[in-house]
């Protein structure tokens, strides 16, 4: 395999959708995780992975598992990246803030919900990187900080939801505080 599988482009075309929709179809059907949410499903369909990895790993794109991405970080499983987007129940048009911009990939499926996406990434290649791919990708609705996610992002506060996608070793209270009521 090589880069001619998605023709040299970050984005996806009918000839590939074939696998996207297996990987899709086992995420749906994954041993000990339901994914039921359709929007979900159908947000993990449009989102192309590939152009959120290194260009020399685009084969490996759409199979179920982590891929590294540099500084060593790794894009997450797909299958948890539509976990984690359906504990949130996601409403169209929520503010929600991530921690942990790594790749730029969940930003991406947060904002194919309808949300306005606020993330953080504290390793300034990632983060220059991610906010790179997705202005390329045209998702506007995703703004990229890069700086220590611990103290949120105050000025856009409060958000209707928060997912720390990254492994911070207790909860920061900051995060809490910047909450929505409810």
């Amino acid at each position: 395999l090589n880069r001619h599988i998605f023709n040299g482009t970050r984005t996806i075309d009918n000839a590939d959708m074939a696998r996207v929709i297996a990987l899709v179809d086992e995420i749906a059907n994954y041993q000990g995780i339901s994914i039921t949410d359709k929007r979900v499903l159908k947000v993990m369909k449009k989102v192309p992975r590939h152009s959120f990895i290194p260009e020399e790993l685009w084969p490996w794109a759409y199979h179920n598992n982590p891929l590294p991405i540099a500084y060593d970080q790794t894009i997450s499983q797909p299958v948890i990246v539509a976990s984690m987007t359906q504990m949130l129940d996601i409403q169209e048009g929520e503010k929600i803030l991530e921690i942990g911009t790594g790749s730029g990939y969940q930003a991406a499926v947060l904002a194919e919900m309808g949300c306005i996406v606020y993330t953080i990434e504290i390793v300034p290649e990632l983060g220059q990187r991610s906010a790179k791919v997705l202005e390329e990708l045209g998702y506007n609705n995703v703004k990229v900080k890069v700086g220590d996610g611990y103290e949120s992002w105050k000025e856009y506060a409060p958000f209707d939801k928060i997912i720390v996608t990254c492994a911070p070793e207790q909860l920061p209270r900051p995060l809490v505080k910047q909450l929505a009521p409810d």
